[in-house]
């Protein structure tokens, strides 16, 4: 403490450190349909374009078997055996870095995966009390494709499909591969170590590079990703909604010498762990722990 406030860690150590960098980190993106991705709205498409309600299984089914077909196509045209996942516990991101490890890090399409997993659904449903025909909500499972690739600018990212309709798409990036890939246009040197940078020729060239995030560029990357991998949605003569369903921001502290981290990294370690507590990373996650929970907070 310094007069009643709060010594930052860079002022701290601010002699010891050789750049400080924030960015944006991992972000998941949510693709939405407008008009389908809610049930009255589906309703409403299906009375406009004179399609039965119950017949909403048989309407839904020709796009199930173009996207498995379009799967089937890039995983041809790439060379790629697309590899069914039965069980939870097997971590996607493993297999992943297990094809990477052989094929290296050129851009292109990496691997395919497929999984059975909830998705959201409608059921036809006749209301004899009011004598109205429409679809209400559903869960349900079905067939999901996990397209894992390497974009020139935004790095390794997948583009998660369900295969039923509404088609609700969850594509994955890192703003730290976005940021590298600005570093490399410039000629800006640097080094990381797996997610964080340890070197950076200009660090405050890098900020205003990192600031300069664009949003339109993004959205234009996010559709070419949808025609690329869900092509049905053209049909439905509409564009994607997107809306961030999860951001981290991170700030890297880049000290001179290992040794000067070293010696005050137990004590960071320490303070993190008594300050950050379970109810904390349950809210993170997008969860509340009541006061009588009794299951185990584990720590993975």
């Amino acid at each position: 403490m310094a007069g009643g406030r709060m010594t930052l860690l860079t002022e701290r150590y601010k002699d010891k450190i050789r750049g400080v960098l924030s960015c944006y980190d991992r972000i998941v993106i949510t693709g939405t349909l407008p008009q389908l991705c809610y049930a009255q709205g589906m309703t409403g498409y299906m009375y406009q374009n004179r399609i039965r309600i119950f017949d909403y299984p048989h309407f839904a089914e020709p796009f199930r078997e173009r996207l498995r077909r379009n799967a089937q196509r890039l995983a041809k045209e790439n060379d790629i055996e697309i590899e069914h996942v039965k069980k939870r516990k097997i971590k996607k991101e493993k297999l992943v870095e297990k094809v990477l490890k052989e094929r290296g890090t050129a851009p292109g399409l990496v691997h395919i995966i497929s999984a059975m997993e909830s998705c959201q659904s409608y059921q036809p449903w006749h209301n004899k009390r009011t004598g109205k025909t429409y679809l209400k909500p559903r869960s349900g499972q079905c067939l999901h494709y996990y397209f894992y690739f390497i974009d020139e600018e935004l790095g390794l990212c997948y583009v998660r499909v369900p295969t039923w309709c509404p088609f609700r798409l969850q594509i994955y990036f890192n703003g730290h591969n976005l940021l590298a890939s600005k570093l490399k246009q410039h000629d800006i040197k640097f080094s990381m170590l797996d997610n964080a940078f340890d070197f950076i020729e200009d660090y405050q060239q890098a900020q205003e590079l990192s600031d300069s995030f664009s949003v339109e560029q993004l959205h234009q990357k996010l559709d070419q990703f949808a025609q690329e991998y869900c092509p049905v949605y053209s049909q439905f003569n509409q564009v994607y909604h997107w809306s961030v369903m999860q951001a981290e921001f991170a700030t890297d502290i880049i000290f001179k010498q290992q040794a000067d981290l070293q010696v005050i990294y137990d004590e960071l370690v320490r303070t993190a762990i008594h300050t950050v507590k379970p109810d904390n990373i349950a809210t993170f996650l997008g969860g509340k722990l009541h006061a009588n929970y009794q299951g185990q907070v584990g720590n993975n």
